[in-house]
């Protein structure tokens, strides 16, 4: 199940169920899942294997949430670094066998509460790390208690911005999706 990603394309709108490339410690693969809490990621059932054994890097250079509209209704955000560089996201993978009994290989996003900058858009955020901090998250031997130390809201600066709805459908990926909106 193992594949090296030499050359990456473009990804614009991913969502639950889709392939994404990870970081592992071992080495690159192509996995897939949602999200856990990082409340409870260490003793839910379904997350705390892969909380002691199988963490990895979810790499990207912005996330989307939905923002409550007074109104009603919901308007998407995509949340960005000042830089506009890659980040990497808390994640953790896992093999499991389908009821086909196909191998699969899933990874989550660990989300976090969310940080002053994504309050008013929503509660939850995926917990971004800083780039010191990617090592210890892969490290086989890193101990439960730094690791849950490492789940908090980001601390360093974000931006959002409005997209369009379209981003609501995993059938548009292009470049369109992450272009700001004004409504």
């Amino acid at each position: 199940m193992a594949s090296e990603v030499s050359e990456l394309n473009p990804r614009y709108n991913i969502v639950p169920t889709q392939d994404a490339p990870v970081v592992l410690e071992e080495d690159g693969r192509v996995l897939k899942m949602f999200r856990a809490r990082a409340e409870t990621v260490a003793l839910k059932p379904s997350f705390r294997t892969p909380f002691r054994k199988r963490r990895c890097l979810v790499v990207a250079d912005g996330f989307y949430e939905w923002k409550r509209l007074a109104g009603g209704g919901k308007e998407p955000r995509r949340a960005v670094l000042p830089s506009r560089e890659p980040f990497a996201m808390a994640g953790l993978w896992d093999d499991w066998k389908s009821p086909e009994g196909k191998d699969v290989r899933t990874f989550t996003i660990i989300a976090t509460g969310a940080n002053d900058v994504m309050k008013p858009i929503h509660d939850r955020m995926p917990v971004i790390f800083a780039r010191e901090d990617e090592a210890t998250w892969l490290d086989p031997a890193a101990k439960p208690d730094v690791l849950a130390s490492l789940l908090k809201p980001w601390s360093g600066n974000l931006e959002t911005y409005a997209v369009s709805p379209i981003v609501n459908s995993p059938r548009n990926d292009n470049p369109t999706c992450v272009e700001e909106t004004t409504a």
